[in-house]
């Protein structure tokens, strides 16, 4: 695969370029200028391991990758034009894909499992829009605590407070070309949610992959630790990641009739609704992602939707032609964008090529409704469904499947090898 050419911004002196691993965490490298038209053309190498990693950057054995084969190198190219970071003057910043030494994709690379199911849409006369909602918390660096000690959700009062670092992360970020719709703060002290315009969902998934690394840069800048942990505080709101999905056609929003979902985008919903629990894990991949699923979090437990309705798992927003779409709102916000988008939208294909009618819509309280298939709410049961998922591996491929639910495992495992600080204080003077 040739690589293809991208001009510098003028007075650049050094390219930040990079992927999204495992977890969608980016990693890459800085680049002199001096050396970018090489890379354009054939790559900078790096390890297959970058792709391989867990969070904390621990490696294992893994069927692709592993000390047998003495974890090769790959070759990074750059997809999309480089853009300056305002923060940075003489620093361009741009998304890559991975190319193996055999140039070819790269079976465990993430991004390629979205991109099998975007073609798979062209190839029936579609085209994937995208739109994404992540919450996140900004935190004292050194307590790892919120700097503010109540919810004020939507309060301008506390957006203003906030506003010395929420808008350079807005403004800085739109004008490094993620469009950045608003900003709020959430139900949380400290919590806050920033909304990324929605486009075509390969584009739409590498820019959550660039937002979440530059929202961290930013913070950090401004004396905050920005984390997209689901989970950080029990007694706090989680913070999740909402999908929105539309299928367009000849310039048309092909879910929309006079406003209203059509029978095509309730096969999109009857496939999502039937493939929700096997691929909850692309949703969460560790231990704390689940404890986001509790009753009455606004955080779905089941596979219930309705419209405009934030107690059910699959929501829709209608209105305009152009505005409606479905909302998946089970995911939290360290998800790999990839390979949620991906199960998402296969999910969604399938139900409308097998015409896959959905159950009877929600429209009052999901949480007390009974008659719902549940979805996992702890790791355990999702890596269960997950190794049994014949969906699963077509999806995602042999390779990957099994890596990222080893990943899962491992998780689990470390976390129940572990006692806390909460056990000793509760347990350790009372026995």
């Amino acid at each position: 695969m040739a690589g293809t050419k991208f001009k510098l911004p003028k007075d650049t002196h050094t390219v930040c370029m990079g992927m999204g691993d495992l977890n969608g965490i980016m990693r890459g490298k800085r680049i002199p200028a001096t050396h970018w038209d090489a890379v354009c053309e054939g790559g900078n190498a790096l390890s297959i391991a970058l792709l391989a990693l867990d969070m904390t950057c621990d490696i294992w054995d893994t069927p692709y990758v592993n000390m047998g084969n003495g974890y090769p190198d790959m070759h990074m190219f750059p997809v999309s034009e480089p853009v300056s970071l305002p923060w940075e003057p003489g620093v361009a910043f741009c998304m890559a894909r991975a190319e193996g030494m055999d140039h070819k994709p790269v079976p465990i690379d993430p991004r390629n499992v979205l991109i099998r199911q975007l073609e798979r849409a062209k190839r029936m006369g579609y085209e994937v829009k995208a739109g994404t909602e992540l919450e996140f918390y900004l935190l004292d660096p050194v307590t790892r605590r919120p700097k503010d000690n109540d919810i004020q959700v939507y309060s301008l009062a506390r957006a203003a407070e906030m506003e010395h670092v929420l808008g350079p992360i807005r403004q800085q970020i739109n004008e490094a070309g993620i469009p950045i719709e608003q900003s709020n703060p959430e139900y949380a002290p400290g919590q806050v949610e920033v909304n990324i315009r929605y486009g075509e969902a390969l584009l739409a998934a590498d820019r959550v992959i660039m937002f979440r690394s530059l929202v961290k840069q930013l913070a950090s800048a401004h004396g905050y630790l920005a984390t997209f942990m689901p989970k950080p505080f029990f007694e706090m709101s989680g913070s999740g990641f909402h999908t929105h999905y539309s299928l367009w056609a000849d310039g048309r929003n092909a879910f929309a009739s006079d406003g209203k979902l059509n029978q095509l985008g309730r096969h999109f919903v009857g496939g999502l609704q039937k493939r929700m629990a096997e691929t909850a894990l692309c949703g969460s991949a560790t231990p704390n992602g689940f404890l986001r699923r509790q009753p009455y979090t606004f955080c779905p437990i089941n596979t219930s939707w309705g419209p405009d309705n934030r107690t059910v798992g699959i929501r829709i927003i209608e209105g305009s032609d152009n505005a409606v779409r479905t909302e998946k709102r089970d995911a939290g916000a360290d998800c790999n964008p990839y390979l949620l988008l991906a199960t998402d939208i296969a999910a969604g294909l399938d139900g409308i090529e097998q015409k896959i009618e959905p159950t009877e819509m929600t429209t009052g309280d999901a949480y007390s409704e009974e008659r719902h298939d549940p979805i996992p709410t702890d790791l355990g049961a999702a890596i269960e469904l997950a190794r049994g998922s014949e969906f699963m591996k077509a999806v995602l491929g042999d390779d990957m499947c099994e890596l990222y639910i080893q990943q899962s495992e491992r998780e689990l495992a470390f976390r129940r090898n572990q006692v806390t600080q909460v056990e000793i204080d509760r347990y350790m003077g009372n026995f």
